[in-house]
């Protein structure tokens, strides 16, 4: 059976080194297996790897074809949500430690770049618009609460003159610049680490989608052609995990983002308009986000579907949003447009946990699972090895069910976030 191929993406048009890795078949056993290849997968299958364990990677389809191997390539810090509101939920001393870890997350990144000699354009820097004056207050409180409670001084509040010698728009009324945040070809990234892995001693098997699963003492993850009994399962699969597990599918909702990139605009034209060469994007709800690439073209993500079904014409509906933001470029030509979809939480906190004692899960990232799935793989191989402290604390993050069931719970969602994308437009 022919395996399903990338989404014909820039990505996938610029891939470099991607694994060969066969289809499973027969039954087999392994200490650990992970469902699902994205970033989240593979860093648990290599975190574990290392440690000595046999591990058994299943993927439905290729090595990043998911959320991983599509987003923006963008490295924030933190959480979607503001660490205020983190430390209401947890409290002051573990939203002080879920702060560590998210930096511990960004430095897995460059580490990992540089051991393994990751070819994913790995840069520094991220830029915050304010999409409204009234959002310089609450940038501003959030970049003191990170210095005096966390120590944290790489990011700093930018006036409306110096935003606009950052980025060539108009748009912003001031923002953020975080040196500790930044970007990178994604799905490159996810390739180099399942290589690691690879070579660590995991076992890769793509064009393997799991149709069942027996929980049991040793679960076994059921394929077409085969199965995977193991000691441990991890289910890594984000918005792809579809009803494999209801129980944990009801905490996460998958919503379609789309990204373009442009025709290369030669080095000149493209620092020109992004002189900081930071990672872009802004504050408003239904974010628009945006990057140079190696290759001097604009990658520029925006529009979201929460029924995850993309506009009629998505190049056209791409090219719009860009000019919104660049004008300029009326005269640049789009040549890959392309969605996917990413999992969201309704508190958008990641949703990493267990089921009973021998099956984790780790989900859910909203927006900012670049740098988070690397912190969480480690973390559940961390638990798995036998030190739960730090897994705990990312499983007492709140998590709402999202209401209405099967058939409501999307309209519903889409719905609701009507009303936030109103409020960007007041």
């Amino acid at each position: 059976m022919q395996r399903p191929q990338h989404a014909p993406s820039y990505y996938a048009a610029t891939a470099i080194g991607a694994p060969d890795c066969p289809s499973l078949e027969g039954a087999i056993e392994a200490d650990v297996c992970v469902i699902g290849a994205g970033y989240t997968g593979v860093s648990t299958a290599l975190n574990l790897a290392e440690r000595g364990y046999s591990v058994v990677v299943l993927e439905a389809a290729r090595i990043g074809w998911g959320a991983s191997g599509r987003n923006g390539g963008q490295i924030c810090s933190g959480y979607s949500p503001s660490m205020r509101k983190i430390a209401g939920w947890v409290g002051v001393e573990d939203a002080r430690r879920l702060w560590d870890m998210a930096e511990e997350a960004k430095a897995i990144i460059r580490e990992r770049v540089a051991r393994h000699d990751i070819p994913c354009d790995l840069k520094p820097g991220y830029l915050l618009g304010a999409a409204k004056p009234r959002h310089i207050g609450e940038l501003k409180a959030e970049i003191d609460l990170l210095r005096e409670r966390y120590g944290y001084d790489e990011a700093r509040l930018v006036t409306r003159d110096e935003i606009r010698s950052m980025v060539a728009t108009d748009i912003y009324h001031g923002g953020m610049y975080d040196g500790g945040g930044g970007h990178l070809h994604p799905l490159n990234y996810n390739l180099g680490l399942a290589r690691a892995a690879i070579e660590a001693g995991a076992k890769i098997f793509e064009g393997s989608r799991v149709e069942r699963i027996d929980f049991a003492a040793k679960p076994i993850a059921h394929t077409t052609a085969g199965s995977v009994a193991a000691r441990y399962l991890v289910l890594c699969g984000n918005a792809y995990m579809g009803d494999l597990v209801p129980s944990i599918r009801r905490k996460i909702m998958p919503v379609g983002t789309y990204i373009a990139t442009t025709e290369s605009m030669g080095d000149n034209r493209a620092r020109a308009l992004i002189p900081s060469d930071a990672a872009v994007s802004d504050t408003k709800f239904a974010l628009d986000y945006y990057r140079r690439t190696a290759d001097h073209r604009l990658l520029f993500g925006g529009r979201v579907s929460y029924t995850t079904l993309p506009p009629a014409n998505l190049k056209q509906a791409m090219r719009r949003t860009m000019l919104s933001v660049f004008p300029q470029l009326t005269d640049v030509s789009l040549e890959h447009a392309w969605g996917g979809n990413v999992a969201i939480t309704v508190e958008r906190t990641p949703h990493i946990g267990r089921l009973g004692g021998n099956v984790y899960f780790a989900h859910g990232f909203s927006g900012v699972g670049v740098a988070l799935t690397g912190v969480a793989g480690k973390v559940i191989a961390e638990t798995i090895a036998g030190t739960a402290e730090r897994f705990d604390v990312f499983a007492r993050l709140p998590h709402t069910t999202f209401h209405g069931g099967k058939l409501l719970r999307t309209p519903m969602l889409a719905l609701a976030m009507l009303w936030y994308r109103l409020r960007d437009w007041m």
